[in-house]
């Protein structure tokens, strides 16, 4: 038996992630799920939060928006709108965008629009807890 699991994932833009882990703690509506090899099968409604990546000894930080999570004992499949390595995030232009979102929700806009917007401003605040998180690191 195997003592690590495929984890992948996807974004509406590409496969960002896939290697072979140790474990995975993912942000999920029901809290953090701690994910190792020979997992019992779920499916799991994953929010903007902290992805936290277990593997060959180190640990990998990555902010993640919405999503599903899959886990098949084998392997872990996670479908989200945002996934970004802590290394990658520009906390400046994510400051910017939760700022731009944050006025917008003051404006006179649908409910349509509200939903979008605090889509968006999850995402941004997401990427500013994990970036702040390990900014010293």
């Amino acid at each position: 038996m195997a003592n690590t699991t495929k984890l992948e994932i996807v974004t509406p833009e590409a496969l960002v992630y896939s290697a072979e882990v140790d474990m995975v703690s993912i942000p999920s509506v029901e809290g953090r799920l701690g994910v190792l090899p020979h997992h019992v099968r779920l499916m799991a409604q994953l929010v903007p939060g902290e992805m936290v990546v277990h593997k060959s000894g180190h640990m990998e930080f990555l902010a993640v928006g919405e999503g599903l999570v899959e886990v098949t004992g084998s392997n872990v499949f996670v479908v989200t709108n945002m996934a970004i390595a802590v290394d990658k995030i520009d906390e400046a232009k994510v400051e910017e965008a939760r700022q731009r979102a944050a006025a917008r929700l003051r404006e006179k806009i649908s409910s349509e629009e509200v939903a979008s917007v605090n889509a968006s401003l999850a995402r941004s605040l997401a990427q500013l807890r994990v970036k702040r998180r390990h900014h010293r690191e």
